[in-house]
């Protein structure tokens, strides 16, 4: 049974992050509010935590498209290949955000991903999640939960949520109702820029 850990997003309390990271470095999976939907995420550098959230997606781990949820732009450099200063711009401008943008990986890649010629990497806007990811020191490793029912697509309510999830995560963490609209996906690892999915970010951006 997972653990259900309120934790306040105006002001995350310490001692629950610290507990949830503490699952997290376990290799335990947790169910956290971003600043889109509700994300299934683990340590990005425990290899049986990410075999264990493909299994639940059904995915082949190295064919994933697993988001790199990172605090800020300051450890880019590890995942991603040297980019140019527009770019960049571009990224500074829109995160933290509800977006994911597509770049080209690094050589630096986690072993499961090693053969990955590009990555998602989200900086959500998002307390909880950036003091998540901030105290355990390098990315969460994220995906985002759909229903099954296609009529809703993402749970909203942290108790349904706890319900359904139960049995396949460690924690789920109830940061307040989350919200029903994906990211935005923009790829920058191709010229010009393309738009992969249309979501909760604005496209003002370019």
């Amino acid at each position: 049974m997972a653990e259900f850990i309120k934790i306040y997003p105006e002001n995350p309390n310490p001692r629950e992050i610290q507990k949830v990271v503490k699952t997290l470095k376990r290799g335990g999976l947790i169910i956290y509010p971003t600043d889109t939907v509700y994300g299934l995420g683990c340590d990005i550098t425990n290899v049986k935590a990410l075999e264990r959230i493909a299994r639940i997606k059904g995915v082949k781990l190295e064919k994933s498209n697993f988001s790199f949820v990172c605090e800020d732009l300051s450890n880019l450099s590890d995942y991603v290949k040297q980019i140019d200063t527009t770019t960049f711009k571009i990224l500074k401008r829109a995160l933290p955000g509800a977006y994911t943008f597509i770049l080209p990986g690094s050589k630096n890649l986690p072993n499961p991903f090693k053969k990955r010629k590009t990555v998602g990497i989200r900086v959500p806007d998002n307390s909880i999640a950036l003091n998540l990811v901030a105290a355990l020191g390098n990315p969460i490793v994220s995906t985002s939960i759909r229903d099954e029912d296609d009529v809703i697509e993402y749970t909203t309510d942290p108790e349904l949520i706890l319900e359904k999830w139960h049995n396949l995560v460690d924690i789920v963490v109830d940061g307040g109702y989350g919200g029903n609209e994906a990211s935005t996906i923009i790829d920058l690892s191709i010229s010009p820029p393309e738009i992969i999915r249309e979501g909760k970010g604005s496209l003002e951006i370019f």
